[in-house]
């Protein structure tokens, strides 16, 4: 699916990314700027999250949980990982192994770590405020 949004319409790209997931792992391709953790907030917000946060670039890792605290999502931001060696030593396979949804940014730094059943998101910049977004929903 590809649908080109302006940034006040990421609600209904969000919305229609959680009714097509297949996958409880979405990962998000595009550069920097183009909008992945803005869209990893309105997917946050759609699910029910309580905290939206922010990315977790120096933290490398945020977790997120529903209104009566149960755990929700893991939010990723590979960025400043030299390799797959730093995502192994944060415990990267105890998170895949939980029941929650897991949004990775930069999923490129760790390609053999990667499940095979995950969700690539790719988000294109087009303008300050327009952004092309594609997704396979099978």
């Amino acid at each position: 699916m590809k649908k080109q949004f302006n940034l006040s319409g990421i609600d209904g790209v969000a919305k229609a990314i959680v009714a097509h997931a297949r996958y409880k792992v979405l990962c998000f391709h595009g550069e920097m700027g183009a909008g992945k953790t803005t869209l990893i907030k309105a997917l946050l917000k759609n699910l029910g999250a309580q905290d939206m946060g922010n990315s977790p670039t120096f933290g490398l890792v945020n977790e997120y949980h529903d209104a009566h605290g149960n755990l929700l999502a893991f939010h990723f931001d590979f960025y400043r990982i030299n390799d797959e060696s730093e995502a192994l030593d944060m415990g990267w396979d105890d998170y895949l192994n939980t029941h929650a949804w897991i949004f990775v940014e930069w999923p490129e730094k760790i390609p053999s770590l990667l499940p095979e059943d995950v969700l690539d998101i790719h988000i294109h910049f087009i303008d300050e405020n327009t952004r092309s977004v594609e997704f396979n929903v099978d």
